[in-house]
């Protein structure tokens, strides 16, 4: 799983694309690959050295988080009154700027790549994991922050990369003496300083300011405020946790054992924090803290079994869940309402993402398949068939265009990719106002096809609430990939579309960085200059259809 963000990306040096090339070529990878817009090309790849991981406590799959540091004063501690359940906190996972420069003035003995040591002092490990106070911590006030952070967890630790620096070895590491991380997340609209929060694999939860961990030159994780300790309210595996969009006070955190619990950013964990037993383990229920000064606020119980990913609509309306039990649901995250969802065709759901304007979510999983739901229709629209292996990420590509689009032509297209444990990226294309939909397939007959709005040619919509079985393959539209590249040598955990770039990680650690085709052209003709740009707001993923295909 990767969390989404914007930017653009910093020139590569000759030698590092060197190294890159003899990489490729001892383990067969391609260092580019062609889409009808032009190709693609490695930019640089991060990963951390494996000197740095102590030990691990069980395996654990690396996932990524981009964060932009904005230029802003911020506190140390967290600050500001309670909110109500309803309040959200707005998060962007993170918005990144790629291109440019260093990320601040660096001076710390940590930093790598465009700093003046590379002595990794921020290496740090936690004996005990509770949060030191600042005032033991020591800081290097020459040192702003800004910038780009790209944060992954491997093993017992939190690596911190510099995403502008052409060093692929981090900036700094956390480590956990007693515990992993398993799932963090990063938002950027934070009105105090605790924008980053992190899950644990104990069910212990932090949040933490980004900018306070790099000044720190110690070796603790400094002003952390703690949430569920020692499982003291529930101590199953983290398995997923995102700040909830539109606000700036709550998070949602999701646990192995189906669980879903909602918290207060700036409340303490001082109240009892009990819930109301479960009655049924197979229903949805919503239980509410017995103690107005409790945190978690709110218990969620989803479903049986883990729930695998969860992702928030971007206006913060809806929450999407995939579990163990091979459904998705959707949720009305206000109303504390179950919507719609429905079954995978085989196995366990591993990954969920909307699209942009809130009409699709995709979902990947043990099945190999990637599956279209339509929130009009609230059904499967479409499915597609091209992994060899199950499906860990999948993701909107909201910066992209048709090459061929113009003002003139009406019909939508979207752009997403997915990867999986087959270690290939695939991208596909959704044209939704052409494509082949099945009619009502009459009684002992077969179904008819035609093209045109599917929700005017199938049934009537779904009631609400309602969770379907899988449909037959014969009565939903297949897709087809449009590219399918083998991008690294481990199973692939997720992926990152940014204005400028395309993220893949793999299960182990590492991540590489494609350069879209119109960014590779920008660098070799501007190979001089250094280009900045300010963050940018994410545009609908609508464009004009084009009439080009491509396949490699």
């Amino acid at each position: 799983m990767m969390n989404n963000s914007n930017g653009m990306i910093s020139k590569t040096s000759s030698s590092s694309n060197t190294a890159q090339s003899q990489q490729s070529q001892s383990t067969g990878l391609k260092m580019h690959f062609k889409t009808p817009e032009g190709r693609y090309k490695l930019h640089c790849d991060k990963t951390y050295p494996s000197t740095l991981l102590h030990y691990a406590h069980g395996k654990t799959v690396s996932q990524v988080t981009l964060a932009h540091l904005k230029d802003k004063p911020v506190p140390l501690t967290p600050t500001g009154q309670s909110s109500t359940f309803s309040a959200t906190s707005g998060v962007r996972s993170a918005a990144a700027r790629l291109w440019g420069g260093s990320n601040g003035g660096r001076s710390l003995s940590f930093v790598g790549g465009n700093g003046t040591s590379k002595n990794l002092g921020g290496n740090s490990r936690i004996g005990s994991i509770g949060a030191s106070s600042s005032s033991n911590s020591t800081t290097n006030s020459n040192f702003d922050g800004n910038g780009t952070y790209l944060i992954f967890n491997v093993g017992d630790a939190i690596f911190i990369s510099d995403l502008n620096s052409q060093d692929k070895d981090p900036v700094k590491s956390i480590h956990f003496s007693n515990s992993n991380p398993t799932c963090h997340a990063f938002d950027q609209d934070s009105k105090d300083g605790h924008d980053l929060i992190i899950g644990l694999n104990t069910g212990d939860v932090y949040s933490v300011s980004l900018r306070q961990q790099l000044q720190d030159v110690g070796k603790k994780l400094v002003g952390a405020q703690h949430y569920n300790k020692d499982g003291s309210v529930n101590n199953s595996r983290c398995t997923c946790i995102a700040w909830v969009p539109g606000g700036d006070a709550a998070f949602v955190v999701a646990h192995a054992d189906g669980n879903l619990y909602v918290y207060e950013k700036n409340k303490d964990s001082a109240g009892d924090s009990s819930f109301a037993v479960v009655k049924d383990q197979t229903q949805f229920s919503v239980s509410h803290a017995r103690n107005s000064k409790s945190n978690p606020i709110a218990r969620w119980h989803i479903c049986q079994g883990s729930i695998n990913s969860i992702s928030f609509s971007t206006d913060g309306t809806y929450i999407a869940t995939v579990g163990r039990d091979g459904y998705l649901r959707v949720f009305d995250y206000l109303k504390e309402q179950l919507i719609c969802g429905g079954k995978s065709y085989y196995g366990a759901l591993l990954c969920c993402a909307w699209s942009m304007d809130g009409k699709y979510i995709l979902t990947g999983g043990e099945d190999d398949l990637v599956q279209v739901w339509s929130m009009e229709d609230r059904k499967v629209v479409a499915w597609g068939e091209g992994h060899n292996s199950w499906v860990s990420g999948v993701a909107f590509d909201s910066y992209w265009s048709s090459p061929n689009s113009n003002d003139d032509e009406e019909t939508i297209r979207y752009r997403f990719g997915s990867v999986g444990q087959d270690t290939q990226l695939l991208l596909w294309d959704l044209e939704m106002d052409e494509i082949v939909v099945p009619l009502r397939r009459p009684s002992g007959g077969s179904p008819t096809y035609s093209a045109g709005s599917q929700s005017s040619q199938w049934d009537s919509v779904v009631p609400l609430g309602t969770l379907q079985p899988a449909p037959s393959m014969l009565d939903v539209p297949k897709i087809s990939p449009l590219v399918t590249h083998r991008v690294h040598t481990e199973p692939l955990s997720g992926l990152i579309f940014t204005q400028e770039s395309v993220l893949t990680a793999c299960r182990e650690g590492h991540i590489k960085i494609w350069i879209r085709p119109a960014a590779a052209e920008s660098q070799s003709s501007n190979s001089e200059t250094l280009l900045s740009t300010g963050l940018k707001e994410k545009p609908l993923i609508l464009s004009k259809i084009g009439n080009s295909s491509h396949r490699q």
